[in-house]
């Protein structure tokens, strides 16, 4: 009876411990700096973030892909995630501070104080830097408002307990860097706001990035074939940072193929950032350390 009743005891602990140490924590909002956004600078940070990639209607062109009324389906093996509507209007963000979206880029957490499953790659975003965010959301606030309400995730137990996450967070969620790099711009834009490793890295049984095989190719989350390792010896071996650097402007490979799958996306977002950032990724990449 006594093993019976300590085995209780350790039970209910052990659940109140989780309890507590998963609920959601958020920036706090005088650290926030008061700063005006620029909506210019703010239309390149959307662009190397992919935003409209996941948030925009699947395969919409030209200007549709301003209209970010999300939809868009993610089957992981945790279940179905569903892209929520992020445009300036009462079924998106229009609500929203430049805090508020802190929180969510670099926390993971929502105006309401909910954490947001990691499907959402702010496990990249949280290495933001406070300018970039407040210019994104000076940029996202002239889009074009979209009418349409959020589908709720579907996902069974336990991954539907939302609490859940914050034990996720306390393992995983990090704001450092990943690596020691020479290249400063080139990390940033790879480790953070580009978020190549939420593609390129492999993961745990838990779905989070494993650092120690960083950049070194994943199975396809869309079910077919790999997507390439960026490490020294991997797929972009014989490539120069200019090669890279053309690739991520053109889709064009060395060897005259064209880029394919999401990287079309990937490629048509980089495309629009400066000459100097695409090098910055390319010069990070060819000197990331030997796995």
């Amino acid at each position: 009876m006594r093993l019976k009743t300590k085995a209780f005891w350790a039970v209910g602990l052990f659940g109140l411990a989780l309890w507590f140490t998963s609920a959601p924590r958020g920036l706090e909002q005088a650290s926030w700096p008061e700063q005006a956004g620029d909506a210019q600078r703010g239309a390149t940070v959307f662009a190397l973030g992919g935003c409209a990639s996941c948030h925009m209607a699947k395969g919409a062109k030209g200007e549709a892909r301003l209209l970010l009324g999300g939809g868009q389906v993610f089957s992981t093996p945790f279940g179905t995630f569903y892209a929520p509507n992020i445009s300036p209007g009462k079924d998106g963000i229009g609500s929203w501070s430049r805090f508020d979206l802190a929180n969510a880029l670099l926390e993971g957490v929502s105006p309401e104080g909910a954490h947001y499953y990691p499907s959402f790659p702010y496990s990249s975003y949280a290495r933001m830097g406070t300018e970039d965010i407040t210019d994104l959301k000076a940029y996202l606030d002239t889009l074009p408002v979209v009418t349409q309400a959020n589908k709720p995730h579907d996902l069974p137990f336990p991954f539907n307990i939302r609490r859940s996450v914050g034990f996720w967070k306390l393992m995983f969620l990090r704001s450092g860097p990943v690596v020691d790099s020479s290249e400063p711009r080139g990390q940033y834009l790879v480790e953070g706001l580009a978020h190549c490793a939420q593609c390129h890295t492999p993961r745990n049984a838990l779905g989070a990035l494993d650092t120690s095989r960083w950049l070194a190719g994943a199975p396809n989350p869309e079910g077919k074939g790999t997507i390439p390792d960026l490490t020294p010896g991997g797929n972009l071996a014989d490539w120069s940072v200019e090669d890279i650097a053309y690739y991520l402007e053109s889709g064009f490979t060395p060897e005259y193929d064209t880029a394919g799958g999401t990287m079309v996306e990937v490629v048509k977002n980089l495309s629009q950032a400066s000459a100097e950032d695409r090098l910055a990724i390319a010069r990070y990449l060819k000197a990331l350390p030997k796995p």
